[in-house]
């Protein structure tokens, strides 16, 4: 089935000098990446809370490293859906774009997405516990122990956010400033219950934006949003694009 797209947001997206999307899990689990834990069965002994803290890697890095690494081959194994491409895409015909993600998988980088917001960091980078010095994964020795840093010898963890962390600074500041600067916000794949980021499309909205949901199923979000559209996001972008391009070519 062909998803519906209103007259009302693709008004919205040809008058828009700037948008912005917001991307969750349900995006991601269009590619195979599913949970934390996936369905090894070694992994499902454990909460995701439980490994993903500073106090669990200090007590045991082995451990968690190695669930790190485990995720690592799952999304090495997967790659971006359609769902991604649509929003490369989107880039390319608005003239201010900013993709927002609180995945960690680094598959919107992968499917071509230059302006990207990553809120809970990427586990493809990694940096010294210690020292803060980056260390990029293609310079660590392939094993489950937890490396340590060339430069000062502590330990090296991965570059996300974990349980009790407050978000980049950075990386807030820009999705921020796209919420308040957007014409029009999408959120996508995500629950609306995890602040700040669902914080995200109410900023856009108080500041003029036609938010659109694009979900699974209904959240906090749908009452509030200009329009929601239920199904999966991978069927659902690419008709918005392909829509959208023949408004802007004069056969819409």
């Amino acid at each position: 089935m062909t998803a519906e797209v209103s007259d009302a947001l693709l008004n919205a997206l040809k008058s828009a000098q700037s948008a912005a999307a917001l991307t969750g899990a349900g995006i991601s689990a269009e590619s195979g990446i599913e949970t934390f834990r996936g369905e090894n069965g070694l992994w499902n002994r454990f909460k995701p809370e439980e490994l993903a803290n500073v106090d669990a890697f200090l007590r045991n890095p082995d451990l968690v490293w190695a669930w790190y690494a485990y995720r690592k081959r799952v999304i090495h194994q997967s790659g971006p859906n359609a769902a991604h491409r649509a929003l490369v895409e989107l880039e390319a015909l608005i003239p201010d774009w900013t993709t927002i993600t609180q995945n960690v998988d680094d598959l919107h980088r992968r499917a071509g997405s230059r302006n990207v917001a990553e809120l809970h960091g990427n586990i493809t980078r990694n940096y010294c516990y210690e020292c803060g010095a980056r260390c990029d994964d293609d310079t660590l020795p392939e094993e489950n122990n937890a490396p340590h840093c060339s430069k000062c010898g502590g330990l090296v963890r991965p570059d996300v956010v974990w349980f009790g962390e407050l978000l980049p600074a950075d990386a807030w500041e820009k999705a921020e400033d796209a919420a308040r600067r957007a014409d029009v916000f999408f959120s996508i794949g995500t629950s609306a219950v995890v602040y700040p980021a669902a914080s995200l499309p109410l900023i856009a909205k108080r500041h003029g934006a036609y938010v659109v949901e694009v979900n699974m199923d209904a959240t906090p979000l749908t009452g509030l949003a200009d329009e929601t559209i239920i199904g999966a996001a991978g069927e659902i972008l690419p008709v918005i694009v392909d829509k959208f391009r023949e408004m802007k070519a004069g056969r819409g």
